[in-house]
């Protein structure tokens, strides 16, 4: 019994994807190292990769089709808590996921833009959340203009509908920004899931 017991699959809590390179994808799997496959392979974990369409893949968790992008996570149903904080999101005109929310309180607009490493703000909106830039580490970051300066923070608590983190990694960029960037350091406490124009975002941790 076992040894039986030793040679079933251990099903995965969560699993992402971190990317798409020619006819393999890398997923990572509850947090572990990341996993490198080619369509019809499995982990040990019981995800099995289906396909590879462009950027996104599908995928087979707990006997389930699920599509990921890039940055996206689903958890399968050992990971699922009913009580756990969602976020619900249209998408706009240009296909963008926007909501209003808060930096320490302060009101901002977000957009979800999960190519961003963590949140990134603007210097009018870090300065209404009373956030001293000056005091974090200076860095450079990559933007469609070119590069700019910025300043690593952390923000003491983050919130978007009914989800609040708190300690959250950020950048506060030299210029104004029409919304902060909603990046993985907030995005990765969450399972993302897409259906059409509605994004949903479940709090993970």
């Amino acid at each position: 019994m076992l040894a039986l017991l030793a040679s079933l699959p251990v099903q995965a809590a969560n699993v992402s994807l971190a990317g798409v390179f020619g006819r393999k994808a890398v997923l990572v799997i509850d947090g572990g190292a990341p996993r490198t496959l080619a369509p019809g392979a499995s982990t040990p974990e019981g995800v099995r990769l289906l396909s590879i369409e462009g950027d996104s893949v599908w995928v087979e968790v707990d006997g389930k089709r699920v599509q990921l992008r890039i940055g996206q996570h689903v958890a399968s149903s050992r990971s699922e808590s009913p009580g756990a904080a969602t976020i619900h999101l249209n998408a706009d005109a240009q296909g963008h996921f926007v909501s209003a929310g808060a930096i320490n309180g302060a009101s901002v607009n977000f957009m979800v833009d999960t190519g961003a490493t963590v949140i990134a703000i603007g210097r009018a909106d870090a300065r209404r959340a009373g956030i001293d830039a000056a005091r974090g580490r200076a860095i450079s970051v990559q933007t469609a203009n070119g590069v700019v300066r910025a300043w690593q923070v952390r923000l003491h608590s983050v919130k978007v509908g009914a989800v609040t983190l708190s300690d959250i990694e950020a950048a506060v960029m030299e210029i104004d920004m029409p919304y902060a960037l909603l990046g993985m350091s907030f995005l990765n406490r969450m399972d993302m899931q897409r259906k059409g124009q509605i994004m949903t975002l479940k709090q993970r941790f």
